[in-house]
């Protein structure tokens, strides 16, 4: 049996099993039609992902990972997908498994196909006891410092590769998705800089976390920054308590939820030639090509 026929047979297969009281199908047990470009060391270039320091940080430990698109061109004016990645130290029975970094990120490959996008992977940013900075593979590290890294290193990118700074998406997977708008919309500034947001697996405020500011009240008055901006919100199997937040919150948002019919814990369904990842892609074209969107 080929690629494409396992495939199809699990998308036939898939609904049938459900209607069974069968357990869902394992997401990594069906064929990848994408691989993640590895991060390396280098100068960017088309097809790359390369690891770079945003100009204030070249002495410290802080680190982001570049991807330039095959189809880059210098002079070309491209939209953005800048992601956050899931916490560090993450594992569990369904082969799933997050490492917190940077170059561990996932989605924007997957919803561009390595095409048409720069695509921008940032990390949290820790305070060390010496002073120094380091990537945070848990929670935001010192978040100030994570919201300025984020800021200047959008700027940059934008100004070296040609990055629309009117077409610049934020992604992220679980605490990345988390960070959506405990981040991306942490302040009237950095909110700012998103022509929408890609939310994949948890979401700002359904659920306290052990950390300040993670409560209800909090992530409402951030979610009021959204405007009319679009959000794409997807969970494991069931969206329906981020729906309940969403929809309780009184913010009359853009918002796609999606339940993604697997139980995995993982972005790495967006390598997967699924419905759920053309919908996501129709979603972002739309969001990108689209009219610019109010933010209030």
């Amino acid at each position: 049996m080929n690629r494409t026929s396992i495939a199809v047979f699990f998308a036939l297969a898939l609904p049938i099993a459900r209607a069974l009281g069968a357990d869902p199908v394992n997401v990594n047990r069906l064929p990848a039609d994408l691989v993640v470009p590895v991060a390396e060391e280098g100068e960017a270039a088309p097809g790359r992902r390369v690891f770079a320091a945003t100009p204030g940080w070249e002495g410290t430990a802080v680190r982001h990972v570049t991807y330039l698109p095959r189809d880059w061109r210098p002079g070309s004016s491209l939209p953005v997908l800048v992601e956050y990645p899931g916490n560090g130290g993450y594992r569990n029975d369904h082969g799933d498994v997050s490492d917190g970094t940077p170059e561990g990120c996932t989605l924007g490959y997957g919803l561009s196909a390595g095409e048409g996008f720069v695509w921008v992977c940032l990390p949290f940013v820790a305070l060390s006891p010496d002073g120094g900075r380091e990537v945070c593979r848990e929670w935001w590290g010192d978040l100030g410092e994570t919201k300025r890294y984020c800021t200047a290193t959008v700027q940059d990118v934008c100004r070296r590769f040609g990055g629309d700074a009117s077409r610049v998406v934020l992604c992220g997977f679980s605490r990345g998705a988390i960070a959506c708008n405990h981040v991306g919309l942490h302040d009237d500034a950095i909110a700012a800089l998103w022509r929408g947001f890609f939310c994949h697996s948890h979401y700002d405020g359904v659920r306290s976390w052990p950390y300040a500011g993670s409560d209800r009240a909090a992530a409402v008055a951030r979610l009021r920054r959204l405007g009319r901006r679009p959000q794409w919100i997807s969970h494991e199997l069931d969206v329906g308590p981020t729906r309940d937040f969403v929809e309780g919150s009184g913010v009359a948002g853009e918002f796609e939820f999606t339940a993604i019919p697997y139980p995995n814990h993982t972005a790495g369904w967006v390598l997967r030639d699924i419905p759920e990842r053309a919908r996501a892609r129709e979603w972002l074209r739309r969001t990108v090509d689209g009219p610019a969107p109010r933010e209030r």
